[in-house]
């Protein structure tokens, strides 16, 4: 299957990518559309087993959530923006990120950008990604 034919379908409160030698579980809300979220906590399962975790932004996202904290005074009144185990994306949507998520395995690069996670850290996650 190629990067660009990878679809997904709901798993219990996961969205679920499974792609070429990886399983991407995204957990949305249930009213979110899956081809315009822009800021969404997701869970890489690669076929070796071991289980990766991070948060995907967006520009947009980050730019909306940076004018929030200004008003609440939040991060320095909105002067930064930062989490743990985040990757900033260019387009929203589950597709899009699901395919960045895929380049950087096929790179080699998702293990030093995500964080590690065991299987006891995924309580909520669908049997397959424990």
């Amino acid at each position: 299957m190629s990067h660009s034919e990878l679809t997904g379908h709901w798993d219990g409160p996961w969205y679920r990518v499974d792609g070429d030698g990886f399983s991407a579980l995204f957990l949305l809300d249930p009213d979110e559309d899956p081809a315009l979220v822009d800021g969404v906590d997701v869970v890489v399962e690669l076929a070796d087993g071991t289980r990766w975790t991070g948060t995907l932004f967006t520009l947009a996202s980050v730019q909306r959530r940076m004018a929030e904290d200004a008003e609440t005074g939040e991060s320095l009144d909105g002067r930064y923006f930062w989490r743990a185990d985040s990757l900033i994306v260019r387009d929203p949507g589950v597709g899009d990120m699901t395919r960045v998520l895929a380049g950087l395995i096929d790179f080699g690069d998702l293990t030093r950008v995500l964080r590690r996670v065991d299987a006891e850290d995924l309580d909520d996650a669908p049997d397959a990604a424990r």
